[in-house]
């Protein structure tokens, strides 16, 4: 693809199979669970591979609060955290939309392979440590999502990689 074309992704239904090469769908019922809080409550343990590669980081608990943008959406960057997963756990949102690209060999993203998923209320996604992810897209409100990551304030947090022609990718979401 030249640097000036662009191209069109159709988002897909967010599926723990479909995700599994980039992180981990958290939702309560994709494993089995235990009855809990005398039995008032079901526990789902383990429901996703939480990674931190520094001794300096300390896990830091955040809300971000995102505004819903329109679609088609272009994707004009991608960030990636080379030392720690990232999980977002919607608190308050309808869908929302996740874009994400395995690592070239070079260590950028692989626009070329690109995927977008398109995710409902009550389904969180743990991103692997270093996979290469567009910040997440509220689709049809504002949405709100509590987010996990190790961070020690350096630069390697958090790496963005800004594309050179912001229109290369746009992606649509049929229902």
């Amino acid at each position: 693809m030249s640097e000036h074309a662009s191209r069109v992704i159709v988002a897909r239904r967010l599926s723990p199979e479909g995700f599994a090469p980039f992180g981990d769908v958290v939702s309560a019922g994709l494993a089995p669970g235990a009855l809990a809080n005398q039995g008032t409550a079901v526990r789902f343990d383990w429901s996703a591979r939480l990674e931190n590669a520094r001794d300096s980081a300390k896990p830091n608990l955040a809300v971000f609060r995102s505004v819903h943008q329109g679609l088609p959406f272009t994707v004009k960057l991608l960030e990636h955290h080379p030392y720690s997963s990232q999980a977002f756990l919607p608190m308050r949102c309808e869908r929302y939309l996740v874009c994400v690209a395995p690592s070239a060999p070079e260590g950028g993203p692989d626009v070329e392979k690109l995927e977008a998923f398109v995710c409902g209320p009550g389904e969180g996604v743990n991103y692997h440590r270093g996979v290469w992810h567009h910040p997440i897209i509220a689709l049809d409100a504002p949405a709100e999502f509590a987010m996990l990551a190790w961070e020690d304030g350096s630069e390697g947090d958090c790496v963005v990689r800004q594309f050179a022609e912001p229109s290369r990718v746009r992606v649509q979401v049929d229902d």
